[in-house]
């Protein structure tokens, strides 16, 4: 028994050593494919075959014919970034206790446009006064604004003032967003007595959360003259800086309060001694910020 198990075992050796020298052998008898025999196979930069172009330029042409189908490309279009929109923006209207001479005082900024992604029309007012009384300054603008970058537009067009002498102004300017998100307004007016000003706003928002939000501001005004009457001086002007603190109750409708200093710089500063006024006011504010 001991012997026929050892026979056994020793054919079962010799047929798997034979099994192994004929897969060798059919392996080194067939040689591998290599890269240059395998088919090509179509990449990203295939050109397209020739008849890709053969067809008509409107394929819906061919069918329905090319004036039953031009008010569906002009919808396209008008749908596609050739819309008209509106949009308005009250960006201050506050309350100031503790301004110039002791009084409390108020103040509104708003802004609005109409028009599509390039153009657009735009319309400005501000204004401030004693609180309880008429407005001491107020002016609207009427501007054309044109896209020039991805980021800013170019405006240009009048501004009418309705207090402080009525002047009229032309006005070029440009608006929009800044690096690290800074909202910019920089504008120079040139009025219909020949005085050349201008002015710089910057802002920009910081979230707390996403209703809570922190918005520093800066405000320049600058003047290539004097104009007494105005209580302007030549170069800077004014300088106010401000911070405030509004809660989004929803996203058009924003509460806030905060703190505004601004200085009288220069021959400003003296005229506004001369009139009865400082040359600096610092003003807790509160009031409220909306869009539509």
């Amino acid at each position: 028994k001991r012997r026929l198990s050892r026979t056994r075992s020793m054919k079962g050796r010799a047929a798997w050593l034979l099994l192994t020298a004929c897969m060798a052998s059919a392996a080194t008898a067939q040689p591998a494919p290599q890269m240059s025999d395998r088919p090509e196979l179509p990449g990203f930069e295939t050109p397209p075959p020739p008849e890709a172009g053969s067809g008509p330029p409107r394929a819906a042409d061919a069918i329905w014919g090319a004036e039953a189908m031009r008010p569906s490309r002009q919808q396209l279009t008008r749908e596609n970034g050739g819309q008209r929109f509106l949009w308005a923006m009250v960006d201050r209207a506050e309350y100031r206790a503790g301004g110039g001479n002791g009084a409390d005082r108020y103040l509104w900024d708003a802004q609005g446009w109409y028009g599509g992604d390039i153009d657009k029309l735009w319309v400005k007012t501000e204004g401030e006064g004693e609180w309880g009384g008429r407005a001491e300054a107020a002016e609207v603008q009427a501007l054309w604004s044109h896209a020039v970058t991805r980021y800013f537009d170019l405006q240009g067009g009048v501004r009418q003032d309705f207090s402080r002498g009525g002047r009229t102004h032309a006005v070029i300017g440009l608006q929009g967003l800044a690096r690290y998100r800074f909202e910019l307004d920089a504008a120079a007016f040139l009025s219909d007595r020949g005085e050349l000003t201008a002015r710089v706003e910057a802002e920009v928002d910081q979230r707390l959360t996403q209703r809570l939000i922190v918005q520093p501001r800066l405000e320049l005004d600058l003047a290539a003259q004097d104009v007494p009457d105005l209580g302007i001086g030549r170069g800077l002007d004014r300088l106010g800086a401000g911070v405030r603190l509004r809660y989004e109750i929803r996203r058009e409708f924003a509460p806030y309060i905060g703190v505004e200093q601004e200085w009288r710089i220069g021959r400003s500063a003296g005229f506004a001694r001369r009139a009865g006024g400082p040359a600096a006011q610092f003003s807790l504010v509160a009031g409220i910020r909306l869009w539509l």
